[in-house]
């Protein structure tokens, strides 16, 4: 196994880990998710016409950040630069409309003390928005890194790493979206 194979396998193993956290805290939401304690239901909260433009944003960062790695392993260095740009700008607009969701839900009387529900919708969605953060982080070290040491070899290792990880986000979010706003609503 060369050096390139066990990053990629030990940044799998990471993601896998990543599954891990998810699926307990989709395990938790699952659990509490009826359990309001004479406060606000799922139902009575949730704005779909928000989360959908919210799903939206993410999706398109990740299919901008598919065709910014394309770019990275045809020698575009530019069009990387474009891209990562582009698929942080969606990320951050991501970030705001959570962090407003977040803002509003609170500003309802709703924050995450009222009741279980609550408590575990907060902790999974915020974990998530947690990671769309470090994403975001990620994005402006690649863009450093892109600006001192060009398109390398190990730069594009690193975008296909970056790559894999702006996509499981993208797929998680389609669980929460599914399984906490959907089905929270109807």
């Amino acid at each position: 196994m060369n050096h390139d194979d066990r990053g990629y396998y030990g940044f799998w193993v990471y993601l896998m880990s990543d599954c891990v956290l998810f699926a307990g805290l989709f395990a938790t939401y699952a659990v509490l998710h009826t359990e309001t304690f004479g406060g606000p239901t799922s139902s009575s909260l949730f704005d779909l016409s928000f989360v959908l433009k919210e799903t939206l944003v993410l999706l398109t960062s990740s299919f901008v950040c598919g065709l910014t790695y394309l770019a990275a392993r045809d020698g575009k260095a530019r069009y990387v630069v474009y891209g990562l740009l582009a698929t942080l700008a969606l990320g951050l607009a991501f970030l705001f409309m959570e962090v407003s969701e977040f803002a509003k839900l609170a500003g309802e009387g709703a924050g995450w003390t009222v009741s279980a529900f609550l408590s575990s919708y907060f902790t999974l969605v915020g974990t998530h928005g947690l990671h769309v953060f470090m994403g975001c982080l990620w994005m402006l070290v690649l863009l450093l890194h892109l600006s001192v040491r060009g398109l390398t070899a190990p730069t594009v290792r690193r975008l296909a790493y970056f790559s894999l990880f702006w996509h499981f986000l993208d797929i998680i979010w389609i669980f929460i979206f599914t399984i906490v706003y959907l089905m929270g609503v109807y």
